[in-house]
């Protein structure tokens, strides 16, 4: 393809614009209702409030700054995991805190270890890795690093497709503790031999059920076999998601030592209680009709509506555009500018209708989405818990619309019967009934408790669900 040019700018570094920050819901305290499991060999006992994390005076000014001042489960249980060296998979519902409880303890142990950026070597040994499936995802988590480490020496820096690799090496080359990275530019950073790995004590895989399926599998098999990534029992390993089906935890034993911890706040494949779900029974041909109706009768809320491809996210947003409904799209194909311009005018409110593929389903919290409408329903079970989980975010409250059609959605019934179930939402009478023609299971608990026989009835399956070539790289 054309060789990449795009240098994003700087974010903006006055204490003001870094220290920006969400602002919780009612729902908030509800956090603390939801069920906790902990998995694994002599689990560290949860926090109660960040006083008792004795994170450095520094880390607890920029915590305060940073509008955070109340644990949520999550936090509370995977912060003192990880700083007793444990590795742990952690699993909690979208927008609870997930980004904070592992940067927190990475931080504070930096800070007390006097970690500090040097511009002065030809290459660069981050002491944290951090990967994230898409480039709007990294890029957040990086300025949350920011707020963390401010007023310190430590660096973080992000690198991501779609802009000028020369940027990225500069990015780097002025020094960096914590890298935060997309797969393909991290590789390709790696083999320009810009980055060491020889410091390396913490490696984070944000979205970690999706890094480790086809999509990026093969490139984190790839990342941990470079000869000086240090082995698994010579770094720490940190997994995080809302969704862990059981076949990628079963992956994820190539990453982490035998003596992880497995952390489930709520369900493994739950969505946030702070949505309101309503599934509609749309043919295909009405579905645009429909979307026009509601968009008409909720008009001015900020709303992303998700798609099943690239064509048809540009041709729905430049239909809504005619009809008087400010959009935007975003999407693979989409040049990186134009991906960063058209979230931008989403957040700042100029367009209140975002339309997207899957490439925003993960991650992305943008402030004030109140609802989500899945024009086409995902592939899996996981991808709707992300997509809706866009909204309802911080104990905010939101609603997600779905349009369900029977002729290609009937392979999710089964599915969503449990999630709206789980999640006390009102079940369609038509719903049940298509579910009860159908049937689909995902995992629902730490698969080292599995018997070996089941784990063997469970290869073939396992078999159909990853190409044979990605299959035999973990074996």
């Amino acid at each position: 393809g054309p060789r990449v040019t795009y240098v994003p700018p700087p974010p903006p570094e006055d204490e003001e614009s870094i220290f920006v920050c969400y602002q919780s819901g009612i729902n908030f305290d509800k956090y603390d209702e939801c069920a906790v499991e902990v998995s694994g060999i002599d689990p560290p006992a949860p926090l109660v409030s960040f006083e008792e994390a004795n994170f450095s005076q520094t880390l607890r000014k920029n915590i305060s700054k940073a509008g955070y001042s109340k644990l949520t489960p999550v936090q509370k249980y995977s912060i003192p995991v990880i700083q007793a060296g444990r590795d742990l998979m952690s699993c909690a519902q979208t927008g609870s805190g997930k980004t904070a409880a592992f940067l927190l303890p990475i931080v504070d142990q930096m800070m007390k270890d006097g970690v500090t950026a040097s511009a002065f070597r030809k290459q660069q040994e981050p002491q944290c890795i951090i990967v994230a499936p898409t480039r709007e995802l990294i890029n957040q988590i990086f300025l949350v690093a920011r707020k963390f480490v401010y007023g310190t020496c430590i660096r973080p820096v992000v690198i991501y497709g779609g802009t000028q690799t020369g940027h990225s090496i500069r990015q780097i080359m002025q020094g960096c503790n914590i890298l935060c990275a997309t797969p393909g530019r991290l590789l390709d950073i790696i083999e320009k031999e810009k980055i060491g790995l020889v410091d390396l004590k913490y490696l984070v895989l944000d979205e970690a059920d999706r890094m480790l399926d086809m999509g990026f599998g093969l490139e984190m098999k790839k990342l941990i076999s470079y000869p000086d990534m240090p082995s698994k029992d010579r770094r720490q390993t940190l997994m995080f998601s809302a969704t862990f089906p059981e076949e990628v935890q079963r992956l994820a034993g190539e990453f982490l030592k035998t003596t992880y911890i497995f952390l489930v706040i709520g369900n493994i494949c739950g969505a946030c209680s702070d949505v309101q779900q309503n599934i509609l029974q749309v043919p295909r041909l009405s579905k645009r009709d429909k979307l026009l109706e509601i968009l008409q009768c909720t008009g001015g809320e900020r709303t992303i509506v998700f798609v099943d491809t690239k064509k048809k996210a540009d041709f729905l947003a430049a239909f809504l555009c005619q009809m008087n409904l400010p959009s935007t799209s975003i999407h693979g194909n989409r040049e990186q500018r134009e991906r960063e311009i058209a979230l931008h005018d989403f957040r700042s409110g100029k367009c209140e209708i975002l339309v997207a593929t899957s490439v925003a389903a993960r991650g992305l919290d943008i402030e004030n989405v109140q609802q989500v409408i899945n024009f086409d329903l995902p592939d899996t079970i996981e991808d709707y818990v992300h997509r809706i989980g866009r909204t309802g975010r911080c104990g905010n409250t939101g609603k997600a619309i779905s349009f369900f059609d029977c002729h290609s959605d009937g392979h999710l019934a089964q599915s969503l019967l449990k999630v709206l179930s789980e999640a006390q939402q009102e079940v369609p009478v038509w719903l049940e009934e298509v579910a009860s023609q159908k049937s689909n299971v995902f995992g629902l608990f730490d698969t080292r408790r599995v018997s070996l026989e089941v784990r063997r009835m469970n290869l073939e399956q396992m078999r159909m669900s990853y190409s044979e070539r990605a299959f035999e790289s973990w074996e």
